[in-house]
């Protein structure tokens, strides 16, 4: 099963997918985890790249397409390998961040874009993702306490706002695939509230099989 968790800057993923993988091996599961951008060694200087404070002269279709190499090269090398083995595969990031990251916040052509992504995923679509709901100023004021501010980060407010609201308009559009959780409340809470909702979706897909 292929599962992926998404949200705005600061609001946990990080640092909650290795409690979620802990979960799920409790659980008998084996697990892979990854994220985007990064994951190979390819991946990981383009995300170098990406995130640098000095690239503030990258273009929106210089990012996208930096975005796309190093998710094509992480699902052909690392995620599809490990879905084929029998392992869930748990990314922080996915092809969604592309959708409101450059597509609603930059206001790329959606059309366009969704051509792009499936051209590096091969049309690899994750099973579930989990959206960690935190409002961008407080993320952002999150992120800027814990010293890992980068160049995204640094966009201006009205452009988190933007990719937001892009969020919520992608999880109106294919809500079976989401699971919102709250990601205001205390790490344990969330990290609790996770392992609850993924567990609850592996096991309904076991019964289906």
């Amino acid at each position: 099963m292929f599962i992926t968790l998404e949200g705005p800057e600061g609001s946990g993923k990080t640092s909650q997918i290795p409690r979620l993988a802990d979960a799920l091996r409790a659980a008998g599961y084996k697990v892979l985890t990854t994220r985007e951008p990064g994951g190979t060694l390819i991946g990981d200087q383009i995300r170098k790249v990406l995130f640098d404070l000095g690239n503030k002269a990258m273009q929106p279709r210089s990012e996208i397409l930096l975005f796309q190499a190093s998710r094509a090269q992480l699902v052909d090398e690392v995620i599809r390998p490990a879905l084929a083995a029998g392992e869930v595969v748990l990314c922080d990031r996915y092809a969604d961040s592309t959708m409101a990251y450059q597509g609603h916040g930059h206001g790329v052509d959606l059309a366009q874009l969704a051509e792009l992504v499936r051209f590096a995923t091969g049309g690899l679509k994750p099973d579930l993702t989990l959206f960690l709901d935190i409002k961008p100023k407080d993320g952002l004021r999150r992120r800027d306490a814990d010293g890992n501010w980068n160049r995204l980060d640094d966009y201006d407010a009205e452009f988190h706002e933007r990719v937001y609201g892009g969020y919520q308009k992608l999880i109106a559009a294919e809500s079976q695939r989401w699971e919102v959780v709250d990601a205001t409340r205390t790490p344990d809470e969330v990290a609790a509230d996770l392992a609850r909702k993924t567990l609850a979706r592996l096991q309904s897909k076991e019964r289906l099989v």
